[in-house]
């Protein structure tokens, strides 16, 4: 999986000073109500709503014994250890009554996934491995993860997330013993991680969107394949060596085996259109983007079996600059009916979800878990996605009108087209 563009913003972590609004209140009630039903004791729900307002609350980093030294209570951080690394609440359900929240509240246009990488200063916690990160052309010990972001051009908040776990830990009985690493998670790469993860959160029975992802260090025939059965709609970044078959019968590329998708887009420079998109980084600013597409297939799997009884079943999408090399971006995606100017905007939320994660979901604390175990790992990304929903959702009704995930109008990208 590729994600690469995100990781100098996750390694070059900055300390935030967070200023939680009064206005939050109510929001954090009504989420927190919904969240914790399935947790069966009133001691546990309090302790989650405790959790979550001291993630949006307290400075700094966002540690168990941070939070304690908040509540003023000599027993609370062994309280709260117990709380999300012993317990035996599910985080499952939360996660799902989280999406479902803020589906409800901000309904989305598409689940973009995200990797994140956690800098550890040591080995100990559960995942962290020595891995070289290409970006800033070194090796440090971290941990590596995915989330699911319910995302708009607005808005955008995770819902689901994955731990990545290497072979070192996974058949190192001792050591996935002490992280308390469940017996039924097997060995799979980051690509494999995403995929599950978006493969999960479908099954959570939301409403129908398309998975957007960075592709490019991915197999790429093997995520299609994935989300082709899941009946998960995608729009998914690849690299352009990839070997794809135009159908339309005046491009290079037509009833061939093998031709990169860089040279496919690069026969459709003559007929590139501008599409219009909104700059939320520099104050909504309308600006534009050159976009081709053409119908696609994949060599030797067009047909029935793989992608629909007629050719190009496939969407190829150019994204490019006048006046730069063409193309500077390619997309793959099932949306074969989607304009391409909705296309880009889907592709887009990529650069929403990245902001809020720098702005909010590492303000509240997304990677400051400090313990070693597996659960609790999970359970405190589970309730720093809670705060991050929070301060959102709290955020977008302060003024009295809701700031919609959705396109203009409220259409996701199926209606839009």
């Amino acid at each position: 999986m590729s994600g690469t563009a995100s990781y100098p913003r996750d390694i070059q972590r900055q300390e935030h000073t967070w200023s939680y609004p009064n206005e939050h209140d109510a929001t954090l009630t009504d989420l927190c109500s919904t969240l914790f039903a399935s947790l069966p004791r009133v001691d546990q729900r309090r302790k989650g709503l405790e959790y979550v307002r001291a993630l949006l609350e307290v400075p700094g980093r966002k540690t168990i014994r941070n939070i304690a030294a908040r509540l003023a209570d000599k027993a609370a951080e062994q309280n709260l250890h117990h709380f999300i690394n012993c317990s035996t609440w599910d985080w499952t359900p939360v996660r799902q009554a989280l999406a479902r929240y803020v589906d409800r509240r901000t309904p989305g246009i598409a689940w973009v996934v995200r990797p994140m990488v956690i800098p550890k200063a040591g080995r100990h916690s559960v995942g962290v491995d020595r891995r070289f990160i290409p970006d800033i052309g070194q090796a440090q010990y971290v941990q590596q993860a995915v989330g699911v972001w319910a995302a708009g051009e607005d808005l955008s908040s995770p819902v689901n997330w994955r731990l990545h776990l290497s072979r070192a830990w996974l058949e190192d009985g001792p050591r996935r013993n002490r992280a308390l690493i469940p017996e039924d998670v097997e060995l799979e790469t980051l690509g494999g991680s995403a995929i599950e993860a978006c493969i999960e959160t479908a099954r959570w029975k939301l409403p129908l969107r398309p998975v957007v992802l960075d592709a490019r260090d991915m197999d790429v025939l093997t995520t299609l394949r994935r989300f082709r059965a899941a009946r998960i709609p995608h729009l998914v970044r690849i690299n352009g060596a990839l070997p794809l078959r135009a159908a339309d019968p005046v491009l290079p590329g037509h009833r061939t085996d093998s031709l990169p998708a860089d040279q496919i887009m690069l026969a459709l420079k003559g007929i590139r259109r501008p599409a219009m998109w909104v700059d939320q980084d520099h104050g909504s600013a309308v600006r534009s983007k050159l976009v081709a597409a053409v119908h696609v297939g994949i060599p030797g799997r067009i047909g029935t079996a793989e992608h629909g009884a007629r050719t190009g079943g496939l969407l190829l999408l150019g994204i490019g600059e006048a006046g730069e090399a063409w193309p500077q971006q390619l997309w793959l995606t099932d949306l074969v009916d989607v304009q391409p100017a909705v296309l880009l905007r889907l592709s887009r939320l990529t650069h929403r979800v990245d902001r809020d994660f720098a702005d909010i979901a590492d303000r509240v604390g997304i990677r400051d878990f400090a313990g070693r175990s597996f659960s609790g790992w999970h359970r405190h990304v589970t309730l720093a996605s809670a705060a991050h929903a929070v301060a959102v959702l709290g955020d977008s009704h302060r003024d009295g009108s809701a700031r919609h995930f959705g396109a203009p109008g409220g259409s996701n990208a199926r209606q839009t087209a």
